[in-house]
């Protein structure tokens, strides 16, 4: 009994840590169901009454939500089928394969990831602009099919951590090299390609300033953007703002909840922690 009481008691902390972070979702679900009176009264209320749920289907009809979700969901899966193909080969190539300068090469990519999008935006812009991609989605997905940095970090991160014997001996047997990258080396990473698909299926989702940036139509909007026609010249409609945005988020938390063994046995077979 004593046993069972001291590991209940290492929960509490974690249940309240998890209730912490709840309560910004707990807000915005109570946001979206009441009515303008109500969003800004004092004491604040938890609970609407009446509840408004009728704040939904408003949202729908005051924005083309659906023609929004469509398109996000066109560049969010071109973004994580090209992180799924990319950074699986480039984290293969930095951790299992000896070339020349190959250290230094990825001492140069991980370093990508301390410049900030403000520092090349304006250059991509320039590029994208003179190749005539601006109002299109290539500029959107093509860098994903390029390698992302950190993802690339993760793969090889993964990589190190598997045995070289698996790899020596079908080389030994006369394999190639991609035929131990396909048969061997990238049916052992399927947790590492889950958390890669998942990190990449939340960023491009809730991307914002790429398509602020190269989306000129509205026809072409994404989910993010679309959000932001809720606020006008005369303020914001925090109730139907706040019922979109359950909306569009709810496909991510179905994800998580699914491949969430998935994510977390893949952050700790990489190797990186916290």
């Amino acid at each position: 009994m004593k046993r069972r009481i001291k590991s209940g008691l290492k929960y509490i902390p974690l249940c309240l840590a998890g209730l912490f972070f709840l309560v910004p979702f707990i807000w915005l679900i109570s946001t979206s169901l009441k009515s303008s009176d109500q969003i800004f009264s004092y004491p604040p209320k938890w609970i609407p009454k009446p509840a408004k749920f009728s704040n939904y289907r408003e949202a729908f009809e005051a924005i083309p939500y659906l023609k929004y979700i469509l398109n996000t969901m066109k560049t969010t899966s071109l973004a994580v089928l090209g992180n799924v193909l990319s950074a699986p080969m480039i984290g293969y190539a930095f951790g299992k394969l000896k070339w020349p300068g190959r250290d230094k090469v990825f001492m140069l990519v991980v370093a990508t990831m301390m410049l900030p999008f403000t520092v090349t935006m304006i250059p991509l812009y320039s590029l994208f602009s003179k190749l005539g991609w601006i109002n299109t989605y290539i500029p959107l997905v093509l860098p994903d099919f390029l390698g992302t940095a950190y993802f690339i970090f993760l793969m090889r991160q993964f990589y190190r951590n598997l045995p070289d014997e698996f790899m020596e001996a079908a080389r030994i047997d006369g394999a190639s090299e991609l035929w131990v990258y396909a048969r061997i080396a990238l049916p052992l990473e399927k947790p590492a390609i889950v958390t890669v698909a998942l990190f990449s299926f939340v960023w491009s989702w809730t991307d914002f300033m790429g398509p602020l940036i190269y989306l000129t139509k509205s026809t072409k909007w994404t989910i993010s953007l679309g959000l932001s026609q809720f606020t006008n010249t005369y303020g914001v409609d925090w109730a139907l703002l706040m019922a979109a945005s359950a909306i569009a988020i709810l496909p991510m938390i179905i994800l998580f909840f699914f491949l969430q063994n998935y994510f977390v046995e893949g952050s700790m077979s990489s190797g990186v922690k916290g």
